[in-house]
C-alpha cells in the first residue's frame, strides 16, 4: 500500500499539488503530502542553520592551535548522530500507525517538529559568536 501511495504521489507530482489545500487538507494522501512539505520546509530551515552555525565554528577553529580545533568537526559528527537519532525516533514515534496509511504523515509531522527543534538549537551556536 505504501509503494502505492508513494507512486501515486509522485506520478501525480506538481499537478495533483497545485490542488492541495494544507490547512484544509482532508484526504489521508492530502495530509501526508503536507506533512512531507511541512518536513521539506524545516528541512530547507535546518540545513542553512547548519551552514551557519558551521562557519562559526570554523572561525572558531581558526582562532586556536592546530591540535584544538576540533570545534566544526564535533558539530558534523553532532549532525550525523542527531539525523540519526531523529530518523529513529520517529520510526518509534509512527510504528503504532505501521503498514497503515497514516504512518507515513507521523513520521513526517515528527521530523518537522524534531527538526525545527535542532534549528533552534544550533541558533545558539551562531548567537555566541555574534
Amino acid at each position: 500500500m505504501r509503494i502505492f501511495m508513494a507512486t501515486a504521489l509522485l506520478w501525480a507530482g506538481p499537478v495533483w499539488a497545485q490542488d492541495v489545500d494544507c490547512v484544509n487538507a482532508g484526504s489521508q494522501m492530502e495530509m501526508t503530502y503536507c506533512a512531507e512539505q511541512d518536513w521539506n520546509d524545516a528541512d530547507a530551515d535546518l540545513n542553512d542553520a547548519y551552514k551557519d552555525a558551521m562557519v562559526a565554528l570554523k572561525q572558531v577553529d581558526a582562532n586556536l592551535p592546530q591540535g584544538d580545533r576540533h570545534a566544526a568537526e564535533y558539530l558534523r559528527q553532532a549532525q550525523r548522530d542527531w539525523i540519526s537519532y531523529r530518523d529513529n525516533a520517529c520510526a518509534a514515534e509512527a510504528y503504532p500507525m505501521h503498514g497503515g496509511s497514516a504512518e507515513p504523515m507521523v513520521i513526517y509531522g515528527c521530523r518537522a517538529r524534531l527538526t525545527r527543534e535542532r534549528t533552534e538549537g544550533l541558533s545558539y551556536i551562531t548567537d555566541y559568536g555574534n
